[in-house]
């Protein structure tokens, strides 16, 4: 991700609480005055404070332009700088206690020219060099979220070994009502999966305002962060080395490995398809049905209270969960990306445009230019059709079928099917049967 696109989600991360709707003109002014009293970690890697005046100006910027309101036009690179961030990544490598000010300092004096720390900083965060950071340091406020959909948790959970595979659940957890409101089986920890048990989530259970994850690398992706952007969601990250606020569904993957994974030692899934399915029946069928000890109620119950969430349209997914590159377009009014070669508007030729596209197909990709559409790219040579970074394994569609696994879940299961042609007939029947399906994902 380039540095505008960090630029833009640094604000994001900031002014997401203040952009609320719901807040009146003086709980706003009070929530911008405590963010602007706060030390912010910025993308160089230093702690900043952000003036209210500033704030101000990022708030009506997103309300009158959305996410791309926030990136700002980026700056080019003086002459000789990729030379000099080699010469900078070479010395970081052969001393790793290396500060980037001692870098800048080292070069300006070997080369009569250096670019500056925080470029340095940027470079070695994006080639993956390890750098001191204490981390950004979050505060969750209530311990319990009021109402559901107010705060989710998401986490990866390592589970069993499945076709000669390790298999991982990206699993998403609402903090009031303790439902598990988004989860995959996946066969990589990547953030393509992380985004998919996301979404399913989001299309079937409504739009969240805050979503707590920890730095591992699925979630610290710029392209999960874009998505939270576009769908007005607040991405907090856990500071390293304090979970604080992670208990809840730390307490649901250990029932997970109590009540699922204890069951699959000696009768493992044939697929990760079959996986997902065993999984979906017991969360639908006996952890969303089960009264949970601290609320007293059961997930389902305790999440549908307050009615069905809206939902998201599927063309307002699709565009969250696109992922987006900044590319020159060449003189001859084409670009490449990831061995690929687009023809877009000559007229563009020597700008810089955001390419945004679905990372499984990298046929058909948008152009914009300053947030605004200039049309699809035109492929000329295509040599991937999936980004680098998304590598899925083979899987299939989950289909919600009979399951012929977990002896008690499944008689529950036949039970409850056989049963199904007198649901019509209960209130709230309509509710559950509905999200049960559009929890497949």
């Amino acid at each position: 991700m380039d540095r505008a696109q960090e630029i833009g989600l640094f604000r994001w991360k900031i002014i997401g609480e203040a952009t609320d709707v719901s807040l009146s003109a003086r709980e706003r002014g009070r929530l911008v005055r405590v963010l602007a009293e706060r030390e912010h970690l910025h993308p160089s890697g230093r702690w900043v404070r952000v003036g209210r005046n500033t704030l101000d100006r990022w708030i009506r910027a997103y309300r009158e332009g959305g996410f791309d309101a926030l990136v700002p036009a980026p700056r080019r690179r003086t002459k000789g700088t990729p030379e000099r961030l080699e010469l900078a990544e070479a010395l970081r490598r052969e001393q790793p206690a290396r500060t980037a000010a001692q870098i800048h300092r080292i070069i300006l004096e070997a080369e009569g020219a250096a670019p500056s720390a925080t470029t340095i900083q940027r470079h070695f965060k994006a080639v993956g060099l390890p750098w001191k950071s204490s981390g950004v340091a979050r505060a969750l406020g209530r311990f319990e979220a009021e109402a559901p959909n107010e705060l989710w948790t998401g986490d990866a959970l390592h589970g069993p070994i499945v076709d000669g595979h390790r298999t991982f659940l990206f699993c998403f957890l609402d903090d009031h009502s303790r439902l598990l409101v988004g989860y995959r089986w996946a066969g990589r920890e990547n953030v393509l999966n992380a985004s998919a048990a996301l979404r399913a989530g989001i299309a079937a259970r409504g739009v969240p305002k805050a979503v707590y994850v920890d730095n591992g690398s699925p979630f610290v992706s710029g392209q999960l962060l874009r998505a939270c952007a576009v769908l007005g969601i607040r991405l907090i990250h856990s500071t390293p080395g304090r979970p604080e606020g992670r208990g809840k569904i730390e307490r649901v993957f250990r029932t997970v490995r109590d009540q699922v994974l204890v069951e699959l030692e000696d009768r493992p899934p044939a697929s990760l398809e079959d996986l997902n399915r065993i999984f979906q029946s017991w969360a639908e069928q006996v952890y969303h049905r089960r009264v949970h000890t601290e609320t007293e109620q059961t997930p389902l119950e305790r999440f549908l209270a307050a009615g069905v969430s809206p939902r998201p349209s599927e063309a307002v997914l699709r565009e969250a969960f696109r992922w987006s590159e900044r590319r020159t377009v060449s003189k001859t009014g084409t670009v490449g990306m990831h061995g690929n070669t687009y023809e877009i508007d000559p007229e563009l030729a020597g700008r810089q445009v955001d390419l945004v596209f679905d990372p499984l197909e990298l046929t058909e990709v948008q152009v914009r230019l300053d947030g605004r559409d200039r049309g699809l790219a035109v492929p000329r040579v295509i040599k991937r059709h999936v980004h680098p970074r998304a590598q899925p394994a083979a899987e299939k569609p989950v289909v919600p079928t009979g399951i012929d696994y977990l002896g008690l879940i499944q008689k529950r299961r036949d039970q409850e099917l056989k049963q199904r042609i007198d649901y019509r007939n209960l209130p709230t029947a309509g509710s559950d049967n509905d999200d049960d399906k559009e929890m497949t994902a």
